[in-house]
C-alpha cells in the first residue's frame, strides 16, 4: 500500500484532482458528442447549443470520474498500477473530491436546463448510470459494456439538445460508441487480471482470460464499423463520413495487433493515443461530409 501523505492546499488538491480523472481523456468522448450534434443539425449547430453541450459534457465526465475514483480508493491502494494516484496517497482530500463531483453533476443538471426540457428529464438518468458503473466490477463481468453505455449517452444526449428528440440514427451511434468503449476497456483491463481475481473482482479478462478477452474485444470492435455504417445508411451520409470510417477501422485494427504483438507494454499506446484519434477521425470527417452536403 502506498504511504499517505499530508494533503496538499485547495487548489494544489484541484491540480491533483483534475491530473487524478485524466482530464485530457475527455477527449475519448467529446467528439462523439460533437458528432451527434453536427448529424441532428445537419452542420454546425447553433453556437450557444454547442456550449452548453461542452459544458454538460465536461461536467458529465468529470464527476463520473470523480465517483469511479472515490468508490475504488481501497482498491487503488491495494494495486501498484494505481497505488501512486494522488487520492490513495492522500494528497488529495476525499471530500474535495465529493466536492467537486457535486459542482460537477450540478453543472450537468444546469447546462442541460439551458438545452431542452428533455435534455434536464434525462440528466439524472445520465448521473445515475455513471455512478452506478463505478461499483458494477464488483459483482459483473460485464462492467465494460456499463461503462460503454455510459459514453453512449453522449451522442445521443447531443442528438437530443439538437432536435429535442430520440431517433433511430443516434441510436445506432450510440451503440457503435458502446461497442468502441467495451472493447478498449477490455483491452485495458487486461493489466489487471491478477489483481482482480485476488480480490474477487469481475472484468472479462479475470473470468475468461487473455486470449478469450482479446477475441471479445475484437467481436465488440468489429461492431463498430457496421453500426457507424447503418448510421451513414439511415442519413444518407457521403464520402467523407465514410472515409472517416475506413480510417476507424484501420486504427481498430492497429490497436489490436498492437496488443497482440507487443502484448501491456504497449498497452497505454494502444488504449490512449489510437483511440483519442478514433473519436477525433469520426467526428472530423461528419462535420466535413455535412458542410459540403449543407454548406
Amino acid at each position: 500500500m502506498a504511504e499517505a501523505r499530508k494533503p496538499v492546499g485547495l487548489f494544489q488538491q484541484i491540480g491533483l484532482f483534475l491530473e487524478l480523472i485524466k482530464f485530457p481523456h475527455t477527449i475519448f468522448a467529446l467528439p462523439f458528442a460533437l458528432t451527434g450534434a453536427v448529424l441532428a443539425a445537419q452542420g454546425w449547430p447553433d453556437g450557444g447549443k454547442v456550449l452548453w453541450i461542452l459544458v454538460a459534457m465536461v461536467g458529465a465526465r468529470t464527476g463520473a470520474m470523480g465517483v469511479n475514483r472515490l468508490a475504488d480508493m481501497d482498491l487503488d491502494a491495494l494495486n501498484p498500477r494505481t497505488a501512486l494516484r494522488s487520492l490513495p496517497r492522500g494528497l488529495i482530500r476525499p471530500l474535495t473530491v465529493s466536492m467537486i463531483v457535486i459542482v460537477s453533476f450540478g453543472l450537468l443538471v444546469f447546462a442541460a436546463a439551458q438545452l431542452n426540457r428533455l435534455c434536464l428529464y434525462l440528466s439524472p438518468v445520465a448521473i445515475g448510470l455513471t455512478v452506478f458503473y463505478s461499483y458494477t466490477k464488483r459483482f459483473t463481468a460485464w462492467s465494460h459494456l456499463i461503462l460503454g453505455l455510459c459514453l453512449a449517452c453522449a451522442p445521443i444526449g447531443a442528438w437530443i439538445a439538437i432536435l429535442g428528440r430520440v431517433d433511430l440514427p443516434p441510436l445506432m451511434l450510440g451503440l457503435a460508441v458502446l461497442f468502441w468503449v467495451a472493447g478498449f476497456d477490455i483491452l485495458y483491463a487486461l493489466a489487471d487480471i491478477e489483481f482482480d481475481r485476488a480480490y474477487g473482482l469481475y472484468s472479462i479478462p479475470a473470468r475468461l482470460g487473455e486470449q478469450a478477452a482479446m477475441r471479445v474485444s475484437l467481436v465488440f470492435h468489429t461492431a463498430v464499423p457496421i453500426l457507424l455504417g447503418i448510421v451513414g445508411l439511415l442519413l444518407d451520409l457521403g464520402p467523407l463520413y465514410y472515409l472517416g470510417l475506413v480510417i476507424v477501422v484501420a486504427l481498430l485494427g492497429y490497436e489490436h495487433a498492437t496488443v497482440r504483438r507487443h502484448g501491456l507494454t504497449r498497452l497505454q499506446t494502444a488504449f490512449f493515443n489510437v483511440n483519442g484519434i478514433v473519436s477525433i477521425t469520426l467526428f472530423t470527417g461528419t462535420l466535413l461530409d455535412a458542410l459540403l452536403k449543407f454548406p
